[in-house]
């Protein structure tokens, strides 16, 4: 009898053993102490310490708090006393042309136009005859110095065609709606002074009528179909490659610079499925949300399997469309209620099609899609919240859709109830309004400038959701800069200071680059703030946002970067 009873009891402890020793439900994987933790939850703003299990918070407190949620197995991180937060999200930017700007020429520190023309002249010198030079960022506005020869602040494309005679030269302006190309690839496109300017676009030319090199807006597809077709040489296997490592350049830029989730504003259905793939394969190293961006006639027989919402443990989603109604100011793309200041009796492009944008509009909400539309321009901005009240007025069984007006970056200002009386969430980009601000007023005038542009704290204050971040590679990915731009609306270079009565608060900066973006892709359930069973997506600074002077901001350093419970970037 004993000897049954005592078998018994070593069966019970040996069971016991095994379900604490499996299981440990009450311990933690890793935990997070001596920090300072902003939290971006009203009921627990601050606390020093943060458990994590299984890639999920498992609480938020004091450090004694998290002292019998420590094991054996348990690794233990001391932040020593550092400020640390939800993960950066950047709402708004191009993962994969972000990849490509690390990995092809990058002009966004350029100052000049001889100094963009001598490093595509290094390139040539190890470009193979007939290979293309691709390069991004330049910005006119943005040189020091005058040009010799212009039209509308563009150079010509004589140096440029001088240094690379054989090998085709495509380089992308920093918004993205403009491009200059050299002598061979516009020999290669077919351009000549009889070649028409397409819809929505415009080939500048000089006044005899001869393109200069520049091509705005959708002019810009002669060239690009161009380079396209010389891309479609490569093998599929080539081209899935060169993907890679452009997505693999993009994710390192973003962790090291503290971003965990990243909203990409415009993929093809290739790029989804790879991202897909590697989303289920467990090969990505932060959380992708992205927009398909095609035309109309492309999408239309082609929405099975979409939406695609939290692949590979919420990794990768895919539920919302992009198009756009207009292009950007920099490049006279701004489709504006008035003319340009510095040109006149020009208002600006519609890019894509109106019946088009409306198609789209109806596949998306018929599909459970948010819209997505760019727009930069007063018109472009009405013209949009228009086709979005008309959707929304034929579908009144669909609530809480949270469709997004990309960039909104000029409004008139009776549209700014609109925002909020629709439910339209205005995703801008703070780094925009200082990046801009030498030539806004320039091309608006300072009315319109004053009262409309950027206008965050008009916004704020009637009750709309503000999605912040970059339009990487536009500009750089790097969030502590656009957080500076907009709590004070200064250029780092040199403090010009861009009408600061529409600053954002500090706190609501920080939120619009965490639950904000979160709210904005549906993802504040599982991402956004540090809570008890969400995703411990973290950044670890060096300097406290809310708290720090504002010159310090921009020395504020990245520490540490963890996704899912994971440290990607440690600089403890």
């Amino acid at each position: 009898m004993k000897k049954t009873i005592w078998f018994v009891l070593v069966l019970i402890s040996l069971f016991f053993a095994a379900c604490s020793s499996e299981d440990e439900p009450n311990i933690a994987d890793t935990v997070l102490k001596n920090g300072d933790f902003y939290t971006v939850e009203e009921d627990q703003e601050r606390a020093t310490a943060m458990a994590i299990k299984d890639g999920l918070i498992m609480k938020v407190g004091s450090d004694a708090e998290m002292d019998a949620l420590i094991g054996d197995s348990t690794k233990v991180i001391d932040l020593n006393g550092a400020f640390a937060m939800p993960g950066f999200i950047e709402g708004h930017g191009h993962f994969r042309g972000l990849g490509q700007s690390l990995l092809n020429l990058n002009f966004l520190r350029s100052r000049s136009w001889e100094e963009i023309v001598n490093m595509v002249e290094e390139k040539v010198k190890d470009a193979k005859p007939g290979e293309w030079i691709i390069g991004r960022g330049w910005h006119q506005e943005k040189w020091d110095g005058v040009l010799d020869r212009q039209v509308l602040g563009y150079p010509f494309h004589d140096r440029l065609s001088e240094i690379s005679p054989n090998n085709p030269v495509m380089l992308r302006h920093a918004s993205g709606h403009s491009l200059f190309a050299n002598k061979k690839a516009m020999e290669i496109s077919g351009v000549s002074s009889e070649t028409p300017n397409p819809f929505g676009g415009e080939i500048v030319r000089d006044a005899r009528g001869e393109a200069i090199g520049v091509f705005e807006e959708k002019a810009m597809n002669v060239i690009g179909e161009a380079y396209n077709e010389y891309l479609a040489t490569l093998s599929m296997e080539q081209k899935k490659e060169i993907w890679l490592s452009e997505i693999a350049a993009a994710e390192v830029e973003c962790l090291g610079k503290g971003i965990t989730s990243f909203q990409d504003a415009g993929s093809t259905f290739q790029d989804i499925e790879w991202y897909n793939e590697l989303a289920e394969n467990n090969e990505l190293d932060l959380r992708l949300w992205v927009m398909l961006r095609q035309p109309y006639d492309e999408i239309k027989d082609r929405m099975d399997g979409l939406p695609i919402l939290n692949a590979g443990n919420h990794f990768f989603s895919c539920r919302a469309i992009k198009s756009a109604v207009d292009g950007a100011l920099g490049a006279f793309g701004a489709w504006l209620l008035k003319a340009y200041e510095d040109k006149i009796g020009f208002m600006g492009q519609n890019t894509v099609p109106i019946p088009e944008v409306k198609n789209i509009s109806k596949i998306a909400i018929e599909n459970d899609m948010q819209f997505c539309v760019h727009a930069i321009g007063d018109r472009a901005n009405r013209v949009v919240l228009n086709i979005y009240e008309e959707a929304f007025e034929a579908h009144p069984e669909k609530e809480n859709l949270r469709w997004r007006i990309e960039h909104a970056q000029h409004l008139d200002t009776t549209d700014i109830p609109r925002f909020r009386d629709l439910g339209v969430i205005a995703s801008m980009q703070g780094i925009h309004c200082t990046s801009d601000a030498p030539f806004v007023e320039k091309r608006l005038g300072t009315e319109r400038a004053k009262f409309g542009a950027y206008p965050w704290r008009s916004l704020l204050d009637a009750g709309v959701v503000i999605a912040n971040g970059t339009d990487a590679p536009v500009e750089d990915v790097d969030p502590i800069e656009s957080f500076y731009a907009s709590v004070t609306r200064k250029r780092v270079d040199n403090g010009f200071e861009f009408f600061p009565e529409q600053s954002m608060t500090r706190e609501e900066a920080v939120y619009s680059y965490t639950l904000g973006n979160a709210y904005a892709a549906f993802e504040e359930d599982f991402k956004g703030s540090l809570k008890k069973g969400k995703f411990a997506d973290v950044v670890v600074l060096s300097k406290d946002l809310l708290k720090c002077q504002d010159e310090e901001i921009m020395n504020t350093q990245i520490l540490m970067t963890m996704v899912n419970g994971e440290v990607k970037v440690n600089r403890l």
